[in-house]
């Protein structure tokens, strides 16, 4: 599996989601629209945020799209870096293993 595949599953899945429950899904997304563009902090910050709680809770296709978003809202390796620091000291060892998947996907998506 690459990481790319997985974005790619992830949003056919997402597809026959929607195609289910349009309403429920629209709803959704129109919250995560409205969460991503109010408040004080930015939106980089932000998808740094979901990151960190995506590998928390040990999330692979969350993984696959925040990094995504994270790339292309310009995030450093170092910054990156910074937060799966964090995410491992919060959530000890399983969350180092899925901090490995997110700088995996990172160098896949930026290579």
């Amino acid at each position: 599996m690459t990481w790319k595949n997985k974005l790619d599953e992830t949003r056919n899945g997402l597809r026959n989601l929607n195609g289910a429950i349009s309403e429920t899904t629209r709803a959704f997304n129109a919250m995560g629209k409205t969460v991503k563009d109010g408040g004080t902090l930015d939106f980089k910050t932000k998808e740094f945020v979901a990151l960190g709680i995506s590998i928390a809770i040990r999330c692979e296709p969350c993984i696959a799209l925040h990094v995504e978003a994270l790339v292309k809202a310009g995030a450093t390796r170092e910054e990156l870096g910074d937060v799966l620091a964090m995410s491992i000291q919060m959530g000890g060892g399983p969350a180092m293993m899925y901090a490995a998947k997110a700088l995996e996907c990172y160098d896949e998506l930026t290579g």
